[in-house]
């Protein structure tokens, strides 16, 4: 189980392709861009142009495939930049694409990045635990949730899904972003957000995990830091840290949101998350 693929060797695919190869993997890895196919291979990863499509595939997706013993599927639906005028939805439709070439190329195991959008935020404010019934607010959370399901019901492959939180890095942080705002909203809402490290991390001990004659492999995990501090302390601390402007909270209104457990991140794949928020 030592050949891995990475569909999607961006801000998260990348940096996770570069540690699998140093710790013995086989890597292949996908990416858009021409430009990008020399970064890959210099990593020591076998590069591949790949473009999903609602219709079709760009590139060898048959050879990106061929001879993996797991394939990560890492490709966010990105809807802030596309349309969709039909009933059928452009994120859902690309991993309909997909689903067909997975089943050819005989691979039995699939990871598939997911987000915590799939529950949305609601009154009052609850934890959510993976039991919990996905209820998206967003477009992206509504398509995830589809996604997910079209990947765990194939019958030819098993697929693990992680929810990952909002993703932190040393070059991506929202208070960047809300630095100096005024009237945000949900100033008492907590806030659930990982490190890229300890994203990596996690995808890592599952992949880990497929050594053991026991392991369930078609689970979904939930995964966040255990630190939830409310929008406002958060916030306010990190624009302190950062050097700067405080952003203003809309205080006299209710907060709406939720508090994701990571327990069974911690219990079945027995992870330690390494880096606070």
């Amino acid at each position: 189980m030592n050949k891995i693929s990475i569909l999607g060797c961006g801000w998260l695919g990348f940096p996770l392709a570069k540690s699998l190869h140093s710790k013995g993997y086989e890597v292949k890895g996908s990416t858009t861009s021409e430009s990008k196919l020399d970064v890959l291979k210099n990593a020591g990863i076998l590069p591949f142009q790949i473009q999903l499509e609602e219709n079709q595939i760009i590139g060898n997706i048959e050879d990106f495939l061929k001879e993996t013993d797991i394939l990560v599927i890492d490709i966010p639906p990105g809807l802030r930049r596309e349309t969709s005028t039909s009933n059928e939805i452009t994120f859902v439709n690309k991993v309909k694409t997909l689903i067909p070439f997975i089943e050819k190329s005989g691979i039995q195991k699939v990871v598939f990045i997911s987000s915590t959008s799939v529950y949305g935020d609601g009154f009052p404010i609850v934890e959510i635990t993976e039991s919990t019934k996905p209820n998206p607010d967003t477009e992206s959370g509504k398509q995830l949730v589809i996604a997910e399901t079209l990947l765990q019901s194939n019958s030819h492959f098993k697929t693990t899904v992680i929810r990952f939180g909002g993703l932190l890095g040393d070059d991506r942080h929202p208070i960047k972003f809300l630095a100096g705002r005024t009237n945000v909203e949900n100033p008492n809402a907590p806030v659930n957000m990982i490190e890229r490290e300890d994203c990596i991390g996690i995808i890592e001990e599952i992949l880990k995990q497929v050594q053991h004659d026991n392991w369930e492999w078609n689970q979904t995990f939930n995964a966040v830091a255990p630190q939830h501090p409310t929008r406002k302390a958060y916030y306010h601390k990190k624009a302190e840290l950062f050097n700067l402007p405080l952003p203003t909270f809309a205080e006299n209104s209710e907060s709406k949101g939720k508090i994701i457990s990571s327990e069974k991140v911690e219990t079945i794949l027995g992870y330690s998350f390494q880096k606070e928020i």
